[in-house]
């Protein structure tokens, strides 16, 4: 018994970072996005979406989803659908070529909560999927980024900024239909339509579920190439923090609130630097409900 409690202990205090770095290359950025994309497949990654954030030609982007994230959201269904994909980050910063991963458990920690202990062991089947997808291009280096002492995991799994800030149940309700299908056949027109400052990214449908997930970049004057030079601002770069989300949750569709998932994304910044932003968590829930109206 005393082994299992200091081992809980141990848990509960371990510190997780928001981004891991996989490998560092020297090799021209296309070709870096190329291997990667052929590397994840090889080792159980499905790509589903990639771009280049912010019009910034220094970053590239890939959305990618796995076998066990589907089975983890099956497991608990709802806004585990958020969780449903992960995201590589391609960056040409200080004459290297960096790929970096968002972090497997500090996601699953953030968006599960208490129920990551039902879906851990699919979790460390994805990490160590990207371990061996990462070490197939060179040197593995698995060193976690963005925030300088990490969280914990009793803190990720009921993380808000600070008192007052969100939740990560605390969504922001964009529309509700009167069906699933009806949902996916509103959005799936509109964006083939064309939505302004809005593209889609990836869209994913989870199996056995009426769970669709929509990955969505955001262009214009209130979009990404505003905010995120002015919240990214240390290195390695925070790239895989994009793009935004939008999940179809039955027949709601709704997005994480800004002032939680950017915090997430970027746990250390200063009150400061977020009121620089103060207007984004509203700028990119008016683009989304543009594709839901």
């Amino acid at each position: 018994m005393l082994i299992l409690v200091l081992g809980w202990a141990n848990l509960s205090a371990q510190t997780l970072q928001p981004y891991t770095i996989g490998v560092e290359s020297e090799n021209p950025m296309k070709d870096v996005v190329k291997e990667t994309i052929t590397k994840l497949a090889e080792h159980g990654f499905d790509v589903v979406g990639q771009y280049m954030p912010a019009n910034d030609k220094n970053r590239w982007i890939l959305v990618v989803t796995h076998e066990q994230l589907f089975k983890a959201v099956e497991v608990v269904d709802g806004l585990a659908g958020f969780a449903a994909t992960l995201r590589v980050g391609i960056t040409l910063e200080g004459g290297k070529t960096i790929v970096s991963y968002t972090t497997p458990n500090y996601w699953g920690n953030a968006y599960y909560g208490d129920n990551f202990t039902r879906v851990q062991d699919h979790y460390v089947k994805v990490l160590t999927s990207f371990e061996k997808a990462m070490g197939a291009m060179g040197d593995y280096k698995g060193v976690g980024f963005g925030s300088e002492k990490g969280l914990e995991v009793d803190k990720l799994r009921k993380y808000h900024y600070m008192f007052g800030m969100p939740y990560f149940e605390d969504v922001e309700e964009l529309e509700d239909f009167d069906s699933y299908a009806e949902a996916i056949k509103t959005i799936d027109k509109k964006l083939e339509g064309g939505v302004a400052n809005v593209k889609l990214v990836y869209k994913v449908n989870i199996p056995h579920t009426n769970l669709t997930l929509y990955g969505l970049a955001l262009s214009g004057e209130n979009g990404e190439a505003k905010f995120l030079p002015t919240i990214d601002l240390t290195t390695p770069k925070h790239t895989a923090f994009l793009p935004y989300e939008m999940l179809v949750n039955d027949k709601e569709v709704v997005m994480l609130h800004g002032r939680f998932r950017i915090a997430l994304s970027f746990p250390d910044l200063t009150m400061g630097t977020f009121t620089k932003i103060m207007s984004t968590p509203g700028d990119i829930e008016d683009m989304l409900e543009q594709i839901v109206d």
